[in-house]
């Protein structure tokens, strides 16, 4: 782990982003040294700091650090923490920032090859996201609401909550973007209003022809012929089930799955 650059597990409590979770993350899987969609996350990093007024980072820089934090690893997930830095007490942000930069490495989650060939099964989630659309698709440092999310269940064959706002519109899982082959075609829930627009998301869609955001319910899922998820840590992965209502993995799914594999990412691995 690396503190602004230094061998270092200690950030200051005055840093905004542990008093006030004022900063961003990203979660990026390397392997070895290459992180194949690392171009997604810095720019969904860059998007980030220009609507939080944060200064953006230099990205070469991280790079560098990434690899070091990383470069006995085969497979690693690395978390990059950018912050308003140090600031006075109080919600007003400095005038000129300090960001901190932490980056961390970390073994990626295990995930075995049933899940990716067979699916997983999901719930629902009764917590409720709340609408905000100044901070709707950035991973900013407040995951609260996905922690109590998560907190609603034990059951180790659970693997996934699915989440809803407040109007009853599908957002995304715990950790993971929602994605479901209706009518046969390709849709994911919008993000205009909360959610994190996640870059493994963002890759379906550049790539996906006709595929599409739209406002999503439930019932639009038990329509769908395929369900599946998407993450840059996980890779794309079936739903098997959602409490009663069963899917199995189709086509589209396999598609996105191969595709996975082609950026380098292996499956056992990139769960």
């Amino acid at each position: 782990m690396l503190v602004n650059g230094v061998v270092s597990a200690v950030v200051a409590a005055a840093d905004r982003g542990f008093s006030y979770g004022d900063g961003l993350f990203e979660s990026i899987r390397f392997v070895g040294e290459r992180a194949p969609l690392w171009e997604r996350h810095m720019q969904r990093l860059a998007d980030s700091c220009h609507r939080l007024q944060l200064p953006l980072p230099d990205t070469a820089q991280l790079l560098r650090e990434a690899r070091q934090v990383s470069e006995s690893m085969a497979h690693a997930v690395v978390r990059i923490a950018w912050t308003r830095g140090v600031g006075e007490r109080g919600y007003s942000p400095p005038t000129v920032a300090t960001p901190t930069r932490v980056v961390a490495a970390f073994p990626p989650p295990p995930m075995d090859a049933a899940a990716h060939a067979h699916g997983v099964r999901t719930r629902m989630c009764t917590l409720r996201l709340a609408e905000q659309p100044q901070l709707a698709g950035m991973k900013h440092l407040n995951r609260l609401e996905q922690v109590l999310a998560r907190a609603e269940w034990s059951d180790p064959a659970i693997a996934e909550g699915l989440l809803c706002d407040g109007d009853g519109r599908l957002v995304s899982a715990t950790m993971a973007n929602l994605f479901a082959v209706i009518d046969g075609e390709l849709a994911t829930p919008s993000l205009q209003r909360c959610g994190v627009a996640g870059v493994a998301r963002a890759e379906i869609l550049a790539c996906a022809a006709g595929a599409r955001e739209r406002d999503m319910r439930l019932p639009d899922l038990h329509r769908a012929s395929e369900v599946f998820l998407s993450s840059s840590v996980r890779g794309v992965v079936p739903v098997q089930s959602l409490d009663g209502w069963r899917w199995t993995p189709g086509p589209v799914t396999r598609q996105w799955q191969g595709h996975w594999r082609q950026l380098g990412f292996a499956m056992e691995h990139a769960a």
